[in-house]
């Protein structure tokens, strides 16, 4: 069966149970449609780029899927007439991922950053 990640935005309203169980009924479609989610991480409170539906944030969750295509037809079908759910975007994948996913990873901006040198003064060098 192929592989395919899917990433869908929950409204900001809801609360991490509500987007929780929203998550489980997903996954329920899916192993009921003999597929199986091998991943599902929950990336929490985002902001957007830009207002969507006058909203400013949503709650952003990824699953990883290994499922037929009737079966992920039929829960994308059921994302898009649920009203909680914002945004969503599947992606076929050659093979699944290892460990958790690039957001999932803690990453500090101020890593990348690079020394900061003092400004050269004369009257030191003298």
């Amino acid at each position: 069966m192929p592989y395919y990640e899917v990433v869908y935005i929950a409204r900001q309203d809801l609360t991490d149970a509500q987007v929780k169980t929203m998550t489980e009924g997903f996954s329920k479609i899916i192993t009921d449609g003999d597929g199986k989610v091998h991943k599902t991480e929950f990336w929490g409170l985002k902001p957007f780029a830009y207002k969507i539906n006058k909203a400013r944030k949503g709650h952003y969750v990824l699953l990883e899927l290994d499922t037929p295509a009737p079966a992920l037809h039929e829960m994308e079908r059921l994302m898009g007439l649920n009203e909680d759910v914002v945004r969503h975007l599947t992606v076929r994948e050659e093979a699944l991922s290892e460990g958790p996913s690039v957001m999932m990873e803690t990453h500090d901006r101020d890593d990348d950053k690079k020394p900061v040198r003092k400004p050269y003064n004369k009257k030191e060098s003298a």
